[in-house]
């Protein structure tokens, strides 16, 4: 039964990223045209609807460039390594309660290591291509992506701490919307226990959250070489960075992981930040908006002892409620890609100097700082 519904869910999660990037393409292109005041695509289809599926037909139908100085085999399989290695980053998302396609414990661990596989496809790809505008891109890149992981990495490290877990399914429960325990950081004054409480998502309960969240967005945007932290694709010096000898078929293949990949990290912020599944609005009697659960009546200091009891019954309400949690969670994950649309139209892109000194001087020092007010809060709720 397991095996079944994993291999029904690696064609529909393969199928639902292709269609997200089809729709963030066209969204992105139209996000640019009115921040710099104009239409943008408007000939293919009402409004220009279908201007970027006509871009992936003509992709497809390229012909698929070798050139004889490029190392054959590392080009043909660079491709395959950073999409394999951005899509094997969805199987352990929590879609709803219980709803992982492989729910593993050290789920966090798994996106984060598996994610950073594909520094070793950008370099394959910069490396065989044997061009020193793909070269150099490809260094640039993995030099950005490798730096940046690490204010990334103590940014979610913060928000383990607190939660005691690296179970990404488990820290979307210990977010429930109306959990049985009160907001540690204010001392009780708001109770989540009931309707009318504040969610009790990471950000809330734990205020300093927030900025291990803003730490870990920019540090996102980094990793995936969006802008402003574009310079290994910095068309004025490399003509398009790492890919620049791709085309056809490959070219879409790398272009659909940088989408994917912005859908992974906001998917894994909401997740771990945003109260993942879990819905901003109270359950009414005549419509569930969300998954419900209830915790046991241990003190706050025994969090990781608490066991979850699923109050929807039946398989209608179960379905119900995954669908609703998927809902909330594409919400959230879906805003996040927004912001950073934004932010690219927006800011400018920063220089190599600027980057580094980002990431190391302010963005590593924040991080940890993060790490340690995680730890004065997990000693405060354990031992008051």
């Amino acid at each position: 039964m397991l095996a079944l519904a994993f291999y029904v869910s690696v064609p529909l999660t393969l199928a639902g990223i292709a269609f997200y990037a089809l729709l963030a393409v066209y969204s992105e292109r139209k996000v640019a045209a009115f921040i710099q005041d104009r239409l943008g695509p408007m000939e293919v289809g009402p409004r220009g609807i279908l201007q970027t599926a006509a871009d992936i037909l003509k992709l497809l139908q390229k012909e698929n460039i070798v050139h004889t100085a490029a190392d054959r085999p590392l080009f043909l399989m660079a491709p395959v390594v950073v999409f394999a290695a951005v899509f094997a980053g969805f199987a352990v998302i929590p879609w709803g309660a219980g709803g992982a396609v492989v729910p593993i414990e050290l789920g966090l661990l798994f996106v984060i290591a598996i994610v950073s596989v594909d520094v070793v496809g950008l370099m394959m790809a910069g490396w065989a291509s044997n061009s020193k505008y793909a070269l150099i891109g490809a260094v640039r890149s993995v030099a950005q992506i490798v730096s940046y992981e690490i204010p990334a990495g103590a940014a979610l490290l913060a928000a383990v701490v607190v939660y005691g877990t690296l179970d990404l399914d488990r820290m979307c429960y210990l977010q429930g919307s109306y959990a049985e325990v009160p907001l540690a950081f204010w001392g009780g004054l708001f109770d989540v226990s009931g309707v009318g409480g504040l969610p009790a998502w990471g950000v809330i309960r734990y205020p300093h959250l927030l900025i291990a969240f803003g730490v870990y967005f920019v540090a996102s945007l980094a990793e995936n070489n969006r802008a402003p932290f574009d310079m290994p694709e910095a068309e004025s010096e490399l003509v398009a960075g790492f890919h620049t000898e791709y085309s056809g078929f490959r070219f879409a293949v790398l272009f659909l992981a940088e989408y994917a990949g912005m859908l992974l990290v906001s998917l894994l912020a909401a997740v771990v930040f945003l109260g993942g599944w879990n819905s901003p609005l109270p359950n009414l009697q005549i419509l569930s908006f969300a998954e419900r659960v209830a915790l046991s009546g241990n003190p706050v200091g025994q969090l990781q002892h608490l066991q979850f009891h699923q109050l929807t019954t039946g398989a209608a309400g179960m379905a119900s409620a995954f669908l609703w949690g998927t809902f909330w969670l594409m919400l959230k994950a879906i805003a996040l890609v927004f912001v950073q649309m934004w932010i690219r139209w927006t800011w400018p892109r920063l220089r190599a100097d600027q980057l580094m000194k980002l990431c190391w001087k302010y963005l590593t020092p924040i991080a940890f700082g993060c790490i340690l007010l995680s730890i004065a809060f997990r000693m405060l709720e354990v031992y008051g």
